[in-house]
């Protein structure tokens, strides 16, 4: 198209504007020309631009009589962005300024050093600056549409400042607006209809109310880089740490797209962000969300932990299914242990031992993931006992739950060992065992001997010690009767009788107590006489007393 040229600037190397001193400025592949009056080709651009002046000043340069070469790195907006700057050189200082182009042609000066010191025409970057000062006033899309831009040149945007402008003003917006707002202050009128059908369904049930939230489906569609940036000032702002969690599992689910180095890199940021929040605000069933993917994107092992520390924190708001986790490949146990157990770690490290509340609702959680793992015949005895032991014996008020998890994974697990037994007896608590459990426990084989007679002493000390309270605490309904009868002077006769009664009732109870104690020393005999005389076999324990007066 033209033969010769003075100058050639390669951008970015994406294209190469070929510019002549007949005023004409061509790229490549662009039939642009623009009309321009000054002779001195160089002298136009630098006119305005202290860093093509600074360039076109080195001797190098200057005594080049031929075609010269300008190579940009990092050009903000690329061919877009040079276009535009050469239109406001070639027009004597003069642009038509939109929300549409204000950040990019901010950053272009910035980048060109277009500043007044470096001319006496009109600053590019003084008009962009006072343009900018009327953010306030943009809507909603426009400002939305102003952070998408800045993804394109997103170092420029951090390093001239514009971008931090660009994401108060929606953090902002986002703080001010109200909870049932449709739209927010400042939005085109033309947006509206669209903005309802979008509020309706992104409208998120929360503990307390219904959040419309309005922000989710235009900010989804960032950049992993701009959306860290969004979240840091929703941050400092004090923007409800509820909402911008629930933001991030939506822009995991709905906007993180692309290759999977590219979900994997979302799927880190937005863990990393989840983890500055307040822990309370983060929802459980979210992160177990995030979790299942996981393994898939292979992330990275401190990532994994904080999301395992974030799960762990409050496992207490977990379900038995979310623990319900396939073992990785390779792993011979039907669901994975080792994981839950990290799980408990995380939330003991957490919560110590202030909460009893949560520390027990932890323990009938775990509970019931006992008794789903127990029949699993790969699972080891050594991690079958870490789960009984891992939570204080404070988590639990009986250990029913746990015998029957012990027996089950005892009747599964038939090969081990007499020590192997006791190590996962020995997590047992027969002071929380009820009498059912004590005596299904003494005739239980599969069970080892000295577990049987533990149950049986400790059914004993019970019995022993309602036998003592009987004998030193006085019927409470006889003390009320003589109060009565000596403060109210009632009938003698009357008051005697019913006392003749509960004396005689209590005399039966006493005598029957003292029956079943008797019992049971005959059998405690005959087992410890069983366990000396044959330690090695098998051995049939004798049940205990069937019938326990009430």
């Amino acid at each position: 198209m033209v033969a010769i040229c003075d100058l050639e600037v390669d951008v970015n190397g994406e294209e190469a504007f070929l510019v002549s001193k007949a005023s004409f400025l061509i790229t490549a592949s662009l039939a642009c020309q623009i009309v321009g009056d000054l002779d001195d080709l160089q002298g136009i651009l630098s006119s305005f631009s202290g860093r093509l002046r600074k360039l076109f000043s080195k001797p190098s340069i200057a005594s080049i009589a031929e075609t010269s070469k300008v190579v940009f790195h990092n050009f903000p907006g690329s061919v877009r962005g040079f276009e535009l700057m050469a239109r406001f050189c070639y027009n004597n200082g003069r642009i038509q300024i939109t929300p549409s182009d204000a950040c990019l042609l901010h950053c272009v000066a910035d980048y060109m050093e277009m500043t007044e010191d470096a001319s006496s025409f009109p600053s590019l970057i003084k008009l962009t600056e006072v343009y900018l000062l009327g953010i306030p006033c943009w809507s909603w899309s426009e400002i939305t549409s102003a952070l998408r831009q800045c993804q394109d040149f997103l170092p420029s945007a951090i390093s001239s400042g514009i971008l931090d402008r660009i994401i108060d003003s929606v953090a902002g917006r986002i703080t001010t607006a109200g909870v049932g707002d449709t739209t927010p202050s400042g939005s085109s009128p033309e947006s509206s209809a669209f903005r309802f059908s979008c509020d309706t369904r992104s409208s998120i049930s929360t503990r307390s109310g219904i959040h419309r939230a309005w922000w989710f489906e235009d900010l989804s569609l960032l950049n992993t880089d701009m959306i860290q940036q969004v979240i840091a000032s929703m941050v400092l702002q004090k923007v409800d740490n509820v909402m911008i969690s629930r933001f991030l599992f939506y822009y995991l689910k709905c906007g993180a797209h692309g290759s999977p180095s590219e979900k994997r890199k979302a799927t880190e940021t937005a863990i990393d962000l989840l983890h500055s929040l307040d822990r309370s605000c983060v929802s459980c069933k979210g992160l177990f969300n995030i979790l299942r993917v996981a393994s898939s994107l292979r992330l990275s092992k401190s990532c994994h932990g904080r999301l395992e520390n974030m799960i762990g924190s409050q496992i207490d708001q977990a379900t038995l299914d979310s623990l319900l986790i396939p073992a990785p490949i390779g792993i011979g146990s039907l669901y994975d242990v080792s994981l839950v157990l990290r799980f408990l770690k995380s939330f003991l490290a957490s919560v110590g031992q202030a909460s009893m509340t949560r520390m027990k609702r932890v323990g009938c959680l775990i509970d019931s993931y006992l008794a789903e793992v127990a029949p699993d015949p790969s699972l080891e005895p050594s991690k079958f006992a870490a789960l009984i032991t891992i939570l204080p014996d404070a988590a639990r008020d009986s250990h029913d739950a746990i015998y029957r998890a012990v027996d089950l994974y005892l009747e599964v697990h038939g090969e081990l060992s007499e020590e192997e037994r006791m190590k996962i007896c020995y997590a047992i608590n027969h002071d929380k065992l009820s009498s059912e459990s004590c005596m299904h426990l003494a005739g239980n084989p599969k069970f080892p001997s000295r577990t049987a007679v533990q149950a049986l002493i400790s059914q004993q000390s019970k019995l022993k010690s309602l036998l003592q309270n009987t004998y030193s605490a006085p019927p409470k309904d006889s003390k009320d009767k003589k109060n009565r009868f000596d403060n109210n002077k009632l009938d003698c006769s009357m008051d005697n009788e019913k006392l003749s009664a509960q004396l005689h009732e209590m005399q039966w109870r006493v005598t029957e107590l003292e029956k079943i104690c008797k019992k049971m020393q005959t059998q405690m005999a005959e087992v410890m006489k069983n366990t000396i005389s044959n330690p090695s076999g098998s051995r049939s324990l004798p049940m205990l007393c069937s019938r326990l007066i009430p």
